[in-house]
Protein backbone atom coordinates (compact mmCIF):
# COMPACT_ATOMS: atom_id res chain seq x y z
CA UNK A 1 0.00 0.00 0.00
CA UNK A 2 1.17 3.51 -0.84
CA UNK A 3 0.04 6.19 1.60
CA UNK A 4 0.39 9.91 0.89
CA UNK A 5 1.38 11.71 4.09
CA UNK A 6 0.59 15.41 4.31
CA UNK A 7 0.56 17.95 7.11
CA UNK A 8 -0.07 21.63 7.70
CA UNK A 9 -1.94 22.28 4.46
CA UNK A 10 -3.27 25.53 5.91
CA UNK A 11 -6.01 26.10 3.36
CA UNK A 12 -3.51 26.29 0.49
CA UNK A 13 -5.48 24.47 -2.18
CA UNK A 14 -3.03 25.11 -4.99
CA UNK A 15 -0.21 23.53 -2.98
CA UNK A 16 -2.41 20.59 -1.99
CA UNK A 17 -3.50 19.85 -5.55
CA UNK A 18 0.11 20.09 -6.74
CA UNK A 19 1.20 17.60 -4.07
CA UNK A 20 -1.57 15.16 -4.96
CA UNK A 21 -0.54 15.29 -8.62
CA UNK A 22 3.17 14.94 -7.82
CA UNK A 23 2.59 11.96 -5.53
CA UNK A 24 1.37 9.81 -8.39
CA UNK A 25 -0.63 6.73 -7.51
CA UNK A 26 -1.50 6.14 -3.86
CA UNK A 27 -4.12 4.20 -1.94
CA UNK A 28 -4.81 6.45 1.02
CA UNK A 29 -4.02 9.83 2.59
CA UNK A 30 -2.86 10.34 6.14
CA UNK A 31 -3.15 13.99 7.17
CA UNK A 32 -1.36 15.16 10.31
CA UNK A 33 -3.56 18.17 11.04
CA UNK A 34 -3.90 21.89 10.36
CA UNK A 35 -5.96 21.51 7.22
CA UNK A 36 -7.13 25.10 7.70
CA UNK A 37 -5.80 28.39 9.04
CA UNK A 38 -3.59 31.01 7.34
CA UNK A 39 -4.64 30.24 3.77
CA UNK A 40 -7.47 31.32 1.44
CA UNK A 41 -9.40 28.13 0.58
CA UNK A 42 -10.37 26.19 3.71
CA UNK A 43 -13.58 24.63 2.42
CA UNK A 44 -12.00 23.45 -0.81
CA UNK A 45 -9.04 21.88 1.01
CA UNK A 46 -11.32 19.92 3.33
CA UNK A 47 -13.49 18.76 0.45
CA UNK A 48 -10.48 17.77 -1.65
CA UNK A 49 -9.12 15.59 1.16
CA UNK A 50 -12.50 14.03 1.87
CA UNK A 51 -12.73 12.81 -1.72
CA UNK A 52 -10.00 10.26 -0.90
CA UNK A 53 -9.69 7.33 1.50
CA UNK A 54 -8.59 9.60 4.32
CA UNK A 55 -7.35 9.42 7.88
CA UNK A 56 -6.98 12.89 9.38
CA UNK A 57 -6.21 14.17 12.86
CA UNK A 58 -6.79 17.59 14.41
CA UNK A 59 -4.22 20.37 14.57
CA UNK A 60 -4.16 23.52 16.65
CA UNK A 61 -5.46 25.71 13.82
CA UNK A 62 -8.30 23.27 13.20
CA UNK A 63 -9.20 23.61 16.88
CA UNK A 64 -8.79 27.39 16.79
CA UNK A 65 -11.55 27.88 14.24
CA UNK A 66 -13.81 25.72 16.43
CA UNK A 67 -13.12 27.82 19.55
CA UNK A 68 -11.48 24.81 21.19
CA UNK A 69 -8.36 26.90 21.82
CA UNK A 70 -7.99 30.39 23.25
CA UNK A 71 -7.17 32.63 20.29
CA UNK A 72 -5.23 34.91 22.63
CA UNK A 73 -2.51 32.25 22.49
CA UNK A 74 -2.10 32.99 18.77
CA UNK A 75 -0.11 35.87 17.31
CA UNK A 76 -2.23 38.64 15.74
CA UNK A 77 -1.82 37.37 12.16
CA UNK A 78 -2.73 33.79 13.05
CA UNK A 79 -5.64 35.01 15.17
CA UNK A 80 -6.97 37.18 12.36
CA UNK A 81 -6.69 34.32 9.88
CA UNK A 82 -8.48 31.95 12.27
CA UNK A 83 -11.37 34.37 12.70
CA UNK A 84 -11.61 34.85 8.93
CA UNK A 85 -11.53 31.07 8.40
CA UNK A 86 -14.25 30.50 10.99
CA UNK A 87 -16.58 32.75 9.01
CA UNK A 88 -15.82 30.98 5.72
CA UNK A 89 -16.34 27.36 6.70
CA UNK A 90 -19.56 25.58 5.85
CA UNK A 91 -21.55 23.92 8.62
CA UNK A 92 -20.71 20.52 7.15
CA UNK A 93 -16.99 21.24 7.19
CA UNK A 94 -17.13 22.65 10.71
CA UNK A 95 -18.80 19.42 11.81
CA UNK A 96 -16.09 17.43 10.08
CA UNK A 97 -13.36 19.37 11.90
CA UNK A 98 -15.17 18.82 15.20
CA UNK A 99 -15.01 15.06 14.66
CA UNK A 100 -11.25 14.87 14.05
CA UNK A 101 -9.35 12.88 16.71
CA UNK A 102 -6.28 14.22 18.51
CA UNK A 103 -4.25 11.06 17.99
CA UNK A 104 -4.60 7.77 16.14
CA UNK A 105 -2.65 4.57 15.64
CA UNK A 106 -3.92 3.29 12.27
CA UNK A 107 -1.57 0.32 12.31
CA UNK A 108 -1.32 -0.40 16.03
CA UNK A 109 1.93 -2.30 15.78
CA UNK A 110 3.72 0.26 13.58
CA UNK A 111 2.54 3.89 13.45
CA UNK A 112 1.17 6.61 15.71
CA UNK A 113 -0.14 9.86 14.21
CA UNK A 114 -0.22 13.18 16.07
CA UNK A 115 -0.09 16.84 15.10
CA UNK A 116 2.19 18.38 17.71
CA UNK A 117 3.74 15.62 19.81
CA UNK A 118 2.79 12.29 21.41
CA UNK A 119 2.92 13.96 24.83
CA UNK A 120 0.73 16.94 23.91
CA UNK A 121 -0.86 16.06 20.56
CA UNK A 122 -2.30 19.44 19.63
CA UNK A 123 0.13 22.08 20.80
CA UNK A 124 3.69 20.95 21.65
CA UNK A 125 6.46 21.73 19.16
CA UNK A 126 9.16 19.07 18.79
CA UNK A 127 12.10 21.20 17.73
CA UNK A 128 15.06 19.60 19.54
CA UNK A 129 16.43 16.11 20.20
CA UNK A 130 15.90 16.68 23.94
CA UNK A 131 12.17 17.28 23.51
CA UNK A 132 11.98 14.37 21.08
CA UNK A 133 13.65 12.04 23.58
CA UNK A 134 11.04 12.86 26.22
CA UNK A 135 8.28 12.16 23.73
CA UNK A 136 9.52 8.69 22.82
CA UNK A 137 8.15 7.64 26.21
CA UNK A 138 4.63 8.69 25.18
CA UNK A 139 3.95 6.30 22.31
CA UNK A 140 4.42 2.57 21.90
CA UNK A 141 4.76 2.04 18.15
CA UNK A 142 8.09 1.99 16.30
CA UNK A 143 7.22 5.17 14.35
CA UNK A 144 5.39 8.39 15.19
CA UNK A 145 4.38 10.75 12.39
CA UNK A 146 3.88 14.39 13.39
CA UNK A 147 3.57 17.91 11.99
CA UNK A 148 3.15 21.37 13.56
CA UNK A 149 6.69 22.74 13.14
CA UNK A 150 6.50 22.86 9.32
CA UNK A 151 10.11 21.59 9.22
CA UNK A 152 10.99 18.16 7.77
CA UNK A 153 13.05 16.10 10.21
CA UNK A 154 13.52 12.61 11.60
CA UNK A 155 14.42 11.91 15.22
CA UNK A 156 15.92 8.50 15.94
CA UNK A 157 16.08 6.67 19.25
CA UNK A 158 18.06 3.45 19.45
CA UNK A 159 17.12 0.75 21.99
CA UNK A 160 18.64 1.63 25.36
CA UNK A 161 19.94 5.03 24.22
CA UNK A 162 19.64 7.96 26.60
CA UNK A 163 19.40 10.55 23.82
CA UNK A 164 17.67 11.01 20.48
CA UNK A 165 19.41 12.04 17.28
CA UNK A 166 18.00 14.53 14.75
CA UNK A 167 18.54 14.37 11.00
CA UNK A 168 17.02 16.46 8.21
CA UNK A 169 14.86 14.55 5.78
CA UNK A 170 16.65 14.25 2.45
CA UNK A 171 14.47 14.85 -0.57
CA UNK A 172 13.72 11.67 -2.55
CA UNK A 173 15.89 9.56 -0.21
CA UNK A 174 13.85 6.69 1.27
CA UNK A 175 13.93 6.12 5.02
CA UNK A 176 14.00 2.44 5.87
CA UNK A 177 12.41 1.36 9.13
CA UNK A 178 14.73 -0.71 11.29
CA UNK A 179 15.52 -1.38 14.95
CA UNK A 180 15.60 2.32 15.86
CA UNK A 181 12.36 4.01 16.79
CA UNK A 182 11.60 7.18 14.84
CA UNK A 183 9.62 10.39 15.06
CA UNK A 184 9.16 11.78 11.55
CA UNK A 185 7.88 15.18 10.44
CA UNK A 186 7.24 15.35 6.67
CA UNK A 187 7.10 19.17 6.65
CA UNK A 188 4.31 21.44 5.49
CA UNK A 189 2.27 21.37 2.31
CA UNK A 190 0.91 24.89 2.58
CA UNK A 191 3.40 26.99 4.55
CA UNK A 192 6.95 25.52 4.70
CA UNK A 193 9.28 27.03 7.30
CA UNK A 194 12.66 25.49 6.55
CA UNK A 195 13.84 28.07 4.01
CA UNK A 196 12.51 26.04 1.07
CA UNK A 197 9.26 27.43 -0.32
CA UNK A 198 8.28 24.22 -2.10
CA UNK A 199 5.46 22.11 -0.70
CA UNK A 200 6.65 19.16 1.39
CA UNK A 201 5.08 15.71 1.66
CA UNK A 202 6.03 12.05 2.00
CA UNK A 203 4.94 8.71 0.60
CA UNK A 204 4.85 5.64 2.83
CA UNK A 205 5.22 2.27 1.11
CA UNK A 206 4.06 -0.43 3.51
CA UNK A 207 5.33 -3.27 1.30
CA UNK A 208 8.93 -2.04 1.24
CA UNK A 209 8.72 -0.50 4.75
CA UNK A 210 10.06 2.82 3.52
CA UNK A 211 9.01 6.45 3.76
CA UNK A 212 10.22 8.81 1.05
CA UNK A 213 10.15 12.60 1.54
CA UNK A 214 9.45 14.83 -1.45
CA UNK A 215 9.29 18.51 -2.39
CA UNK A 216 7.38 20.10 -5.23
CA UNK A 217 7.16 23.67 -6.51
CA UNK A 218 3.68 25.13 -6.80
CA UNK A 219 2.23 28.43 -8.02
CA UNK A 220 2.90 30.53 -4.93
CA UNK A 221 1.86 33.74 -6.68
CA UNK A 222 -1.59 32.35 -7.38
CA UNK A 223 -2.09 31.45 -3.72
CA UNK A 224 -0.83 34.87 -2.67
CA UNK A 225 -3.29 36.56 -5.02
CA UNK A 226 -6.16 34.62 -3.45
CA UNK A 227 -4.94 35.63 0.00
CA UNK A 228 -4.76 39.29 -1.00
CA UNK A 229 -8.28 39.11 -2.41
CA UNK A 230 -9.49 37.62 0.88
CA UNK A 231 -7.81 40.38 2.90
CA UNK A 232 -5.58 38.01 4.85
CA UNK A 233 -2.57 39.48 6.71
CA UNK A 234 0.30 40.69 4.53
CA UNK A 235 2.94 38.86 6.57
CA UNK A 236 1.22 35.54 5.92
CA UNK A 237 1.16 36.32 2.22
CA UNK A 238 4.82 37.32 2.03
CA UNK A 239 6.22 34.39 3.99
CA UNK A 240 5.13 31.88 1.36
CA UNK A 241 7.73 33.28 -1.04
CA UNK A 242 10.58 32.59 1.36
CA UNK A 243 9.59 29.37 3.08
CA UNK A 244 9.78 30.71 6.62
Amino acid sequence: MRILIVSDIHANLIALNTVIEAAGSFDRIWCLGDVVGYGPEPNACIETLRAYDLLCIAGNHDWAVLDKLDLEEFNPDARGAALWTRNQLSVNNLDWLHALPERVAPQLDKFTLVHGSPRYPIWEYVLTPAVARLNFDHFDTPVCLMGHTHVPVVYRHAPGARTALAEPLVENAPLTFGPERMMINPGSVGQPRDGDNRAAFAVLDTETATLTPHRVAYDIGATQAKMEQAGLPLRLIARLSYGW
